[in-house]
């Protein structure tokens, strides 16, 4: 075991050095003298909402996404919003984001445990890793210590969550303003071999004239793309989702990127991945190894979790997630 941690230390300081971090302020043994149960209760909290919630594993994950792509993993959008401001959650794209309701449970069972100590930051960041535990993926070591964020607002959500119509280019530079590079980017995209995507978020590449006929983006595959007009005609159900892999829909494994080299990428931003040449072979690589995408995931996801963090002093350690103290 102090093997494995001497080893995820030595990552982190790669990863704080490249993203130029203030990570000096987290430790993988944050709360081992003020919370030494941290882990096992946020893991223990989710694995009981999910017992009742079969879809909140893939949920949990893109929860971290949208948090920490706007003010860095600081718990953000976990905020309400109130009569006098707008939070991040009433974005138009994150209305759709879920997972809350167990990030509560977590941690009113923390505050049971240890009051005023552990931040709802850390807790997405751990259900989040818990959620890809759960469904077959790598366990990845992360840090805590991260505070809870004071801002929230819907208006910093546009340009920074990556949109599903964004080329290469442009899924670059939103990653890159993050810290992240565009290896990050692919790998980390492979969240997409799980969960599931309403309609609209598609659309695009379907476009409906009025005498009724389709034209299909011609990246797509023919059988795949009829298959997704039965689910989501011209005027879909709004409460309508598909899987996002259509293959092993359940299971965090790399047929995400097979099913890209088969035209089978749902989103435009999924697709691209593949038919831009310069990313092409990194998704092959990825598709044919397992292994390789275990590995690569937990460098691209450790450097996820400390996206512009807030530590020490600032911040707060909020009591109820879905509000400011």
């Amino acid at each position: 075991m102090g093997t494995s941690v001497r080893h995820w230390k030595q990552r982190l300081v790669l990863v704080c050095l490249a993203l130029g971090s203030v990570c000096g302020q987290l430790a993988f043994d944050f709360y081992a003298n003020s919370c030494p149960r941290v882990e096992a209760v946020v893991a223990n909290a989710i694995r009981s909402a999910t017992f009742f919630d079969s879809t909140l594993p893939p949920k949990l994950l893109r929860l971290m996404f949208h948090d920490c792509f706007i003010e860095g993993c600081d718990g953000s959008i976990l905020v309400d919003s109130t009569a006098n401001h707008t939070a991040e959650k009433e974005d138009e794209s994150n209305k759709t984001v879920d997972g809350y309701a167990a990030i509560d449970s977590a941690k009113s069972a923390l505050e049971f445990f240890c009051p005023g100590v552990v931040s709802c930051a850390d807790i997405v960041a751990l259900a989040a890793r818990e959620a890809v535990i759960m469904m077959g993926g790598p366990q990845v070591q992360i840090p805590m210590g991260r505070r809870d964020g004071l801002i929230s607002k819907v208006s910093n959500v546009r340009g920074n969550i990556p949109d599903t119509t964004l080329t290469l280019d442009q899924l670059t530079k939103v990653f890159n303003s993050k810290g992240l590079s565009q290896k990050d980017l692919i790998v980390l995209s492979g969240a997409h071999t799980v969960g599931l995507a309403h309609c609209f978020a598609f659309n695009e590449r379907f476009h409906f004239s009025s005498n009724g006929s389709v034209k299909v983006d011609s990246t797509l595959d023919p059988g795949f793309a009829r298959q997704l007009l039965q689910a989501c005609p011209e005027r879909p159900n709004p409460r309508v989702a598909v899987a996002i892999d259509p293959t092993t829909p359940n299971a965090f494994d790399n047929a995400y990127y097979r099913n890209l080299q088969n035209g089978k990428g749902l989103f435009g931003s999924d697709q691209v991945l593949f038919t831009d040449r310069r990313s092409r072979q990194a998704v092959n690589s990825l598709s044919g190894d397992s292994r390789e995408f275990f590995g690569s995931w937990a460098d691209s996801f450790l450097k996820l979790s400390v996206v512009h963090t807030k530590t020490g002093n600032q911040g707060e350690v909020r009591r109820r997630c879905r509000a400011f103290n």
